[in-house]
């Protein structure tokens, strides 16, 4: 096995990582809106409103993270390396986006109990920290 098919398997797992990610952030988030809003068109709430805006507001950045992932994935050895690192950066910020759907359901929370949001919201910020440092790939030029 060569060095690059090393890399690639590297690559791809870190991706495939991310995907999963996204991919249980896109359900759980699904599921507060469905669940969520059925409760909002019962009993509504103020706070419960803002919180599922906050969350509608993210889930079409969640879909495109997904649309450029398949992407890349069926155009990978075609794209140059400019379309790659602008790809990469757009796949970034719809990730940043998309953990902030977070908060809303943090918002959720505290609604339900003030104690247990604002933890939800602090262990939510240390672990988008947290993802975000343990994913970094690492400066290969040291």
């Amino acid at each position: 096995m060569s060095d690059d098919s090393v890399n690639v398997e590297s690559l791809t797992s870190s991706q495939d990582k991310r995907w999963a990610i996204m991919a249980a952030l896109l359900g759980t988030n699904a599921a507060v809106m469905l669940f969520q809003g059925i409760e909002q068109e019962s009993n509504p709430k103020f706070i419960r409103e803002i919180a599922l805006a906050i969350i509608a507001s993210t889930l079409p950045f969640q879909g495109i993270y997904f649309l450029i992932y398949t992407f890349v994935l069926e155009n990978r050895g075609s794209l140059s390396d400019e379309m790659m690192i602008r790809l990469r950066k757009a796949s970034a910020i719809c990730q940043l986006i998309a953990y902030i759907s977070l908060i809303g359901v943090g918002i959720l929370w505290y609604n339900i109990s003030m104690y247990v949001g604002i933890f939800f919201i602090i262990s939510t910020i240390l672990s988008i920290i947290f993802i975000r440092v343990a994913m970094m790939q690492p400066d290969e030029s040291k």
